[in-house]
């Protein structure tokens, strides 16, 4: 069976994995897939080896908490402090602290009991750091459960970091109350290092609280998804029109849907012919004709006639409900990406307490004193603090997002900034991605008659007409002077007629057949327009064409250079599109896009996408609609444009302010510069420590009788952490 679950204590890449390995160990279970941003696992098991509870207790044994996905998840009292309150009350107290600590140095006024007695300057500082380690304490908690548990991460870092700093400071501050040697208490005094204890927590909050503002996207997704089909619907039985509520449609009610009403659920029409616009659910660019015995699907919407509809699919079997299934299952399942630091973090911190505590011992061993010992083991955890190490990846990525927003791209996570520079393969939906999403006039052709005649006619015909393409044809004529029509009437699915001093008709090529209109006139030009994917508007009068509108989905301007500046970075591109293989062939070959694939559904796209992955590919995907939503939950990584619908948005992982296809390129380059700005990042704080470590573990002394005091294994500490930050601040550069 398959089952979801809700998961609490995740801090990082490193937590999903772990929860994802042990899980996986135990016996009857077939998979488990941890989503790190919405805090849910999902498992496939066996039940009759495994029970949800079996399952629990495993999470809850490896530091974590789980508890069985409820359909509303009910509102819990936080076991910590808020993290919005965490920020702002650790931001007050860390102000006031830098005042005591450093105040001085810039000349700011201290009282004069703080700087005429240092053990008042000391504990005052300590008082201040209490309030922000007791906020934070998560990261204690969590960190050192972790760690204790096999499966260090980014808090075990965190708490490791900070709580050196504050034992080094308890000791100074011994130091301070007990020594007689006032060098010494003033030089304690001024090398507390509280300050950084509290920086490394306050600063790592800033990064969680930005974080978590991102996680509840995919639950607004959904619940904007849920809100598309109609709450309510009438049906009609035994002869009598009743409104009940769309959930208690059964199959074979007959539905009916008035012009600009909601289709609720996937029915057959049998009675009535209209335009169904089906574009969130297809990405269909312009609206379907549909007729007796045609299908319409939920959450489509009816543009023109009444219908009435014979429910086929109903509640959890519709193609809306499908859809939303899909989003919540490919948030699941998307691929795990680690972060470098979480990579290397399992080893890194056991093996520096390791080296700590052997040398600690070492010296005691061979005769120092317990000071020196406590010396030398203080010195190790500082210098290595992992400040450098946990601020390599989240500085770089907090100052690349940054940049990006200032070009327009907004970044959502670090995983997604993170994974695009892997990407190798970039999907693109047609419609308002790569296109402009509405309809225009791209030629006219006039048969009989002046140019300004034709225009007339035209628009003079659609001015009464309710087809979705009218619009286009009337944006396009918005300066003729409209003539009045007599005798109008629509053709449902073919097109209009009516009378402007004599009979005209107007409407697809099928119903000029019908209507004994002669086409082999514009044989050439329809031959050529059809096989471009053009939609044609003919208009006629007895056996006579008049002239056609040519209506297509006009390309972006940016979208050529934008697929060609992708292909020149050795990244594949393909186009998927639920309109029918002219249109897709003839964009494809004027954008250039390597493949295109015409005609999808919904599940159409996120198929494609899992295919591509499964067979090894990084895929990005590109989409402006509600029928992307799937297929954006299912990509490594999901880019929307802004102009696009909120769903969308919500699923994706970037969003394109301007949507621009050409900002794709943006955030390929930025991710890779900031990819490569990690890297340097985590060398340099892995530099220092190599070079440090030994020396402060005292492997100078034998021979030249040098060691390195606490003060200065933080100042070499702090120094790497300003490396690191300044390096990271390159990235503020145009790209």
């Amino acid at each position: 069976m398959t089952e979801y679950f809700d998961i609490g204590g995740m801090s990082c890449s490193a937590c999903s994995a772990r929860i994802e390995r042990v899980t996986s160990k135990l016996d009857g279970m077939n998979a488990s897939s941890v989503n790190l941003l919405a805090n849910s696992m999902v498992c496939d098991f066996d039940e009759s080896k495994l029970t949800t509870e079996d399952i629990i207790k495993a999470v809850e044994k490896a530091g974590f908490s789980a508890s069985v996905k409820a359909n509303e998840k009910p509102v819990t009292k936080e076991k910590y402090t808020p993290i919005k309150t965490r920020l702002w009350a650790s931001i007050i107290f860390l102000l006031l602290l830098m005042y005591v600590s450093m105040g001085h140095m810039v000349g700011l006024p201290l009282p004069h009991f703080i700087n005429k007695s240092p053990l008042v300057f000391s504990v005052l500082q300590l008082i201040l750091t209490l309030p922000i380690v007791y906020l934070n304490r998560k990261f204690f908690y969590g960190g050192f459960s972790a760690l204790f548990s096999g499966g260090a991460n980014m808090d075990t870092l965190v708490a490791i970091g900070s709580l050196a700093a504050i034992v080094y400071g308890l000791v100074a501050i011994g130091v301070i109350a007990f020594s007689s040697n006032d060098e010494l208490i003033m030089q304690y005094a001024h090398n507390l290092y509280f300050e950084s204890a509290a920086m490394i927590l306050t600063l790592v909050t800033v990064g969680k609280y930005l974080e978590s503002r991102s996680k509840d996207k995919t639950g607004n997704a959904i619940r904007k998804l849920k809100d598309l089909a109609p709450k309510k619907a009438t049906i009609l039985r035994d002869g009598v029109e009743i409104d009940i509520d769309a959930q208690a449609i059964k199959i074979d009610d007959v539905v009916i849907i008035k012009p600009g009403g909601g289709i609720p659920v996937d029915g057959i029409i049998i009675q009535g012919s209209t335009s169904i616009d089906q574009s969130a659910l297809t990405g269909e660019s312009m609206p379907v004709e549909k007729t007796i015995g045609d299908s319409v699907m939920s959450a489509s919407v009816n543009k023109s006639g009444l219908i009435h509809i014979k429910a086929t699919n109903v509640g959890t079997d519709t193609t809306l409900s499908r859809i939303i299934k899909l989003v919540e299952e490919t948030g699941s399942t998307k691929a795990s990406i680690t972060r470098i630091a979480d990579k290397v973090s399992g080893i890194f911190v056991p093996v520096v307490i390791a080296i700590a505590l052997i040398s600690a011992i070492v010296w005691l061993i061979v005769g120092k004193d317990i000071s020196f010992a406590f010396n030398i083991f203080v010195s190790v955890l500082v210098i290595s603090c992992p400040c450098a190490l946990g601020l390599a990846t989240p500085v770089a990525v907090t100052v690349a997002a940054g940049s990006c927003a200032r070009e327009g791209v907004l970044i959502k996570s670090a995983e997604a900034l993170e994974t695009l520079s892997h990407v190798d393969t970039i999907v693109f939906d047609k419609t308002g991605t790569l296109t402009q999403g509405n309809p225009q006039v791209t030629e006219v052709f006039v048969y009989d008659g002046s140019m300004e005649e034709f225009l007339t006619i035209g628009a003079s015909l659609e001015k009464a007409s309710e087809h979705p393409l009218a619009g286009a044809v009337l944006e396009h004529c918005k300066d003729i002077e409209l003539k009045p029509v007599q005798d109008f009437s629509a053709v449902a699915g073919k097109g209009i007629k009516g009378t402007i001093d004599e009979q005209l008709y107007g409407g697809s090529i099928k119903y000029m057949e019908e209507m004994g209109i002669d086409l082999s006139v514009a044989k050439d030009d329809i031959d050529r327009l059809v096989s471009e994917g053009k939609t044609l508007l003919l208009f006629g009068k007895k056996d006579n064409l008049l002239g056609l509108f040519a209506v297509a989905d006009k390309l972006k301007e940016s979208s050529t250079t934008a697929i060609k500046d992708l292909k020149n970075m050795n990244i594949d591109t393909i186009m998927l599109t639920g309109d029918n293989k002219g249109v897709a062939e003839a964009i494809r070959k004027s954008v250039g896009i390597d493949k295109a694939i015409a005609e999808v559904l919904p599940d159409g796209k996120e198929a494609e996408i899992r295919s591509l992955s499964e067979s090894g590919k990084r895929v990005a995907m590109v989409g402006d609609g509600i029928n992307d939503s799937p297929a954006l939950a299912r990509a490594d990584v999901g880019i929307a444009m802004a102009k696009g619908t909120d769903i969308a948005i919500d699923s994706a992982d970037i969003i394109l302010m301007k949507s621009d296809p050409k900002d794709v390129v943006l955030a390929v380059k930025y991710s890779k510069r900031t990819m490569k700005n990690i890297k340097e990042n985590l060398f340099w704080a892995f530099f220092y420590n190599v070079l440090g470590i030994p020396v402060a573990a005292g492997i100078l002394y034998p021979v030249w009788g040098i060691t390195l005091s606490p003060m200065f294994a933080a100042a070499a500490m702090s120094f790497s952490s300003i490396f690191v930050v300044t390096n990271a601040l390159r990235l503020y550069k145009r790209n």
